[in-house]
């Protein structure tokens, strides 16, 4: 069943399956036709995401369970709705001790069942590692957390079972160590209790599973302290005993280690560069099955109605993935199932035509609707402001690769190296390549990944690449020709051919050999684009911040309504039932924050002009230097910082209301510790720089501390009440070009109000279901732009608009996409289509760039009628009235000679919806 408009939630402890059910109502009257569900598999306990899944098998019980889930959907049917669940079949948490594939393949390492369930190398470089998996868990070195007693054994009388505890950690004990440890407290009883576990041959569970009832059984008959002569014996307080802990952790099948080593000897694959989500090879039909089993029986029995794929460019092969995912599913029920993929299109880039989904979760629109929004005008002069302020006059695409350059040799030098492992692997199979060097092929291996203009090539085994993979890898084989030291050239033109390139003839490969190494290029350019780009350029390269989001190139300031129709119209014909989005649980600032920031790009000069004011204004609160600034935070990250509260400054925030403005600075603060993390240039996830990160904070709590009416919160507030109309009006642009837009609209969890978030965990704050359904948005749209601080305005829009998509939803599922013409002066400022089938004809009028219309002292967020003279939209013969106008309840709107002219439709509200409907219809 394809979904009609879509409704994702944030589900966790504190908002359950139940709390969702309570709210059937309200969501049956957003209008809405699926509830689309963070992921709902047994997580991490505590975890705020679900990203982080233990038990693929079971509902979550920290949501509700079974029951719970049965009764949200026993609720959501009783209204008319479905239900989409988001999955994660590419890693599980491995961070804590629930994980039961996890701690199985902890206690017998390659002789788990689970061994081949996640990506180990069990084989690696290292000798210390061969049969381990390295547990970068520790907060210090390993030998410093073990003569501190952060690493101790502990024994369960209850279970007859020992374990390692370390900070967050209980770990199983290799079976094979029982006996030497029972041993350490050299007695009689104890050491006639090893010899049982001695004689229980390795993996022979009845046999252990008496030993271990030998144990209980002991320790049930002496007591408490039964086995405390054993845990003395591996005391790390003690020498001599620590020796023994030391001796007892060599001979388990991982090694403890400090988590700065992750990035450097892990061997193991993760989810991007975090060590607590350990990769799964779905790609291995046992573990398909496994991942699986719960949203197919959930699917099979009804109560699913569709899928959102997580992290699909993690999987080895999406494509074969999606294929069966959409098989097994296909086989359950008679209706297309309905599956969407997430999914970061970079420029230029289309979803393969051939992996039989619906499309993505709708970043690729996010873009485009922003970068419509923006005055290509204001590119130059806000580039210039920057570099002039930040000291850099560096282009987003050289932060870019500086971004991945970084990323690729600290966080992920361990995943180049394997890649580059494999592909040495293939040359010393032939004569002709043998002498191609493991470091020459790391070096050039490294530039074409960094140069790499899309997240990743698509490798299929045993086949050759295809056209797209080949041209964006010639793409970045020409970039690094350019770059490289010419005598690394003949490395460079073996290493493009063995991935695919037609650029030098080459002895072929092992068929394995060269997939393997392909998929590895493929895992390794993925998480160094959104690392490198996503979280490092993007917190580097401040232009204007409205551009800097998941998946968008911020060098890509402005799009042309040219362009946006014509994006529309492929997406009306390759992916008409894909997701379209403007706010997600991702996102780095919400979408009405990014609205608002985007009414810079129309007043640069008079940003630029404000900025500088309010920097010379803060000059006494900045900190003391650090490193290469000559103060803190420094005026990169300062310029950032004003771009941030300009946009997520709360639209009923007065600038004398102490408690209001500690809680923004302490929003920011939070948003700009991670800022400053993420670019990696005065702090680091890996090397927090703590006295620098404390003056950042200082400094936000300083300037919003309210000083009197020439403060700086009092001239922040003053500029943006100045742009926050504009704001609004591309807020409503926004949302109803989302809605109209071909592909199936998805509303992020209380962006029905303004969104003025920033990224993860403000982005998901609970939402206030309660008291948005208590107040009811039934009157005109019009009727509430006038008290547009509240919200009610844009409410009452997405529930028009939903409504109008359920009242013809043919129109809008499989209607054609009309570009229209605007004409007349001031035509650049609206954008204008129209959504056409037998059944009806909707036309939708937007305003954009409007700031310079609505003047220096705004008041309501509409352009003046008067002001569009004879600006018009042109429709096309053979559209016809009579037409309603569907947000304001008026019958007719008069369309004489096909002409609308938008001092009419644009009287009441900056956005216009007309509907013509055909008899029958």
């Amino acid at each position: 069943m394809t979904p009609r408009a879509t409704l994702r939630l944030q589900l966790h402890a504190g908002f359950t399956f139940d709390d969702a059910a309570s709210h059937a109502d309200y969501f049956a009257r957003l209008g809405v036709s699926h509830l689309y569900l963070s992921p709902v598999s047994a997580a991490e306990a505590g975890s705020r995401h679900g990203y982080d899944t233990v038990d693929y098998g079971t509902l979550n019980p920290e949501l509700g369970g079974e029951a719970g889930f049965n009764r949200l959907v026993d609720a959501l049917r009783a209204r008319g709705l479905g239900v989409i669940v988001d999955i994660v079949p590419n890693h599980m948490g491995v961070g804590g001790s629930s994980n039961g594939w996890w701690n199985d393949v902890l206690e017998w390492g390659p002789a788990s069942p689970y061994a081949r369930h996640f990506d180990i190398d069990w084989h690696p470089p290292d000798p210390a590692l061969d049969g381990k998996v390295l547990l970068p868990c520790l907060g210090m070195p390993y030998g410093d957390a073990l003569a501190a007693g952060d690493i101790t054994l502990n024994a369960d009388p209850a279970s007859g079972r020992f374990f390692i505890a370390c900070p967050g950690r209980r770990l199983p004990v290799a079976a094979a160590t029982y006996a030497d440890i029972l041993r350490l407290a050299n007695r009689a009883d104890l050491n006639a209790l090893a010899e049982r576990f001695d004689a229980a041959p390795a993996r022979d569970s009845a046999r252990l599973a008496t030993a271990h009832a030998s144990l209980r059984d002991h320790a049930a008959a002496h007591g408490p302290h039964a086995l405390d002569a054993v845990l003395r014996g591996a005391d790390p307080r003690v020498a001599r005993s620590r020796t023994s802990l030391h001796r007892l952790l060599e001979r388990q099948h991982y090694r403890l280690a400090w988590w700065r080593t992750a990035a450097d000897e892990l061997n193991w694959r993760r989810f991007f560069d975090i060590a607590t989500l350990a990769a799964v090879r779905v790609d291995d039909d046992a573990v398909f099955d496994a991942v699986h089993a719960l949203p197919l029986r959930l699917h099979a029995a009804g109560l699913v109605d569709g899928i959102r794929v997580d992290h699909v460019d993690g999987l080895a092969d999406p494509r074969a993935y999606c294929r069966r995912l959409h098989a097994r599913l296909a086989a359950q029920r008679s209706a297309p199932p309905y599956v969407v993929v997430e999914k970061i299109l970079a420029p230029g880039e289309s979803l393969r035509a051939d992996w039989a989904v619906a499309g993505t979760t709708g970043y690729d629109f996010m873009n485009d609707v922003g970068a419509l929004l923006h005055d290509p005008a204001g590119a130059e002069p806000l580039a210039a402001h920057w570099a002039a302020v930040s000291g850099s006059s560096r282009t987003f695409a050289q932060d870019a690769l500086d971004g991945k350059r970084r990323v690729l040799m600290r966080q992920l030098a361990v995943e180049h190296a394997r890649a580059a492992r494999l592909l040495h692997g293939i040359a010393r199979a032939s004569p002709a390549t043998r002498d191609v060097s493991l470091i020459a092929i790391r070096r050039v291996l490294g530039e074409l990944a960094v140069r790499l203009p899309v997240y990743r090539m698509y490798p299929a085994p045993r086949e050759e690449p295809d056209d797209a993979d080949r041209r964006v890898l010639a793409l970045a084989y020409e970039s690094a020709c350019a770059a490289i030291d010419p005598a690394d050239r003949f490395a460079l033109d073996r290493v493009a051919a063995w991935l695919g390139l037609p650029a030098a003839r080459v002895p072929r490969a092992n068929a394995d050999a060269l997939a393997a190494a392909r998929v590895a290029f493929a895992q390794l350019t993925a998480p160094l684009a959104a690392k490198g780009v996503e979280d490092t350029a993007h917190y580097r390269y401040g232009r204007l911040l409205s551009r800097n989001e998941v998946g968008a190139d911020a060098g890509d300031f402005s799009l042309s309504r040219g362009a946006f129709h014509a994006r529309n119209r492929r997406r009306a014909r390759t992916v008409p039932h894909g997701l379209v989005a403007t706010a997600t649980h991702d996102h780095k600032r919400g979408e009405d924050a990014r609205a608002r920031l985007a009414v810079l790009s129309e007043i640069p000069d008079a940003w630029r002009a404000a900025s500088l004011d309010w920097s010379a204004l803060n000059l006494p609160h900045r900190g003391r230097a650090h490193r290469d600034l000559a103060w803190a935070p420094g005026p990169a990250a300062e310029t950032m910082l004003y771009q941030t509260l300009v946009g997520c400054w709360p639209p009923a925030l007065a600038p004398d209301d102490a408690a209001g403005l500690a809680g923004l600075a302490a929003r920011v603060a939070q948003w700009q510790t991670k800022a400053v993390r993420e670019a990696k240039r005065h702090s680091d996830w890996l090397a927090p720089e703590p006295d620098y990160e404390h003056a950042c904070e200082t400094f936000v709590r300083a300037i919003l501390t309210p000083r009197g009416a020439s403060d700086f919160a009092h001239r922040l507030h003053a500029f943006v009440a100045r742009i926050a109309p504009a704001g609004i009006v591309n807020s409503l642009t926004q949302t109803t070009l989302r809605i109209a837009s071909p592909g199936v609209p998805d509303l992020y969890q209380g962006t029905e109000c303004w969104d003025h978030s920033l990224v993860d965990p403000d982005n998901r704050r609970d939402v206030p279901f309660d008291a948005l359904a208590a107040e009811r948005v039934d009157d005109p749209v019009a009727s509430y732009l006038p008290a547009w601080p509240d919200a009610r305005v844009k409410r009452a829009l997405i529930e028009r608009m939903l409504a109008l998509r359920a009242r013809w939803p043919a129109t809008f599922a499989d209607g054609a996409y009309v570009p229209l013409r605007v004409r007349g002066p001031l035509g650049r400022h609206a954008v204008a289509f129209a959504r056409c089938d037998a059944a009806a004809t909707v036309v939708i009028v937007a305003t954009r760039l409007a700031s310079r219309l609505l003047g220096e002292a705004p008041g309501m967020p509409r352009v003046a009628p008067a002001q569009w003279g004879d600006t018009a939209v042109v429709l096309p013969r053979g559209i016809g009235g009579p037409w309603i106008d569907w947000l304001n309840d008026r019958d007719t709107i008069d369309m004489p000679d096909g002409v609308l002219a938008l001092r009419r439709c644009l009287a009441g509200l900056p956005v216009a919806v007309l509907v013509a409907a055909r008899v029958g219809g």
